[in-house]
């Protein structure tokens, strides 16, 4: 496996893993109060556009080409951890 295959594979299990936990987040707003559901709906859509922030980085890495990849892995990864500091921030306000 490719250095590009592994670091695709690593960033799609951490998408996975933000795709569940979204649909917990999703589950504890159905079960909160007005007041709450209202904050959730407002993190979720925030969450929701940052994962699909993170589809794209995804899909623009695999179509980079194998020469390339490594220049736009740098920006990929700072563009990763945004994204991974708002849903660790998110979590944690809803637990």
């Amino acid at each position: 496996m490719s250095s590009k295959e592994a670091y695709e594979k690593k960033y799609r299990a951490q998408l996975d893993e933000w795709q569940a936990e979204l649909k917990k987040l999703e589950a504890k707003a159905r079960q909160s109060s007005a007041d709450a559901q209202i904050e959730y709906e407002k993190r979720l859509e925030e969450l929701k556009s940052k994962q699909k922030e993170a589809e794209k980085k995804l899909r623009e890495l695999k179509n980079a080409g194998e020469d390339s990849w490594r220049d736009f892995k740098k920006d990929a990864d700072a563009a990763w951890e945004d994204i991974e500091v708002a849903f660790k921030s998110a979590i944690a306000r809803f637990r």
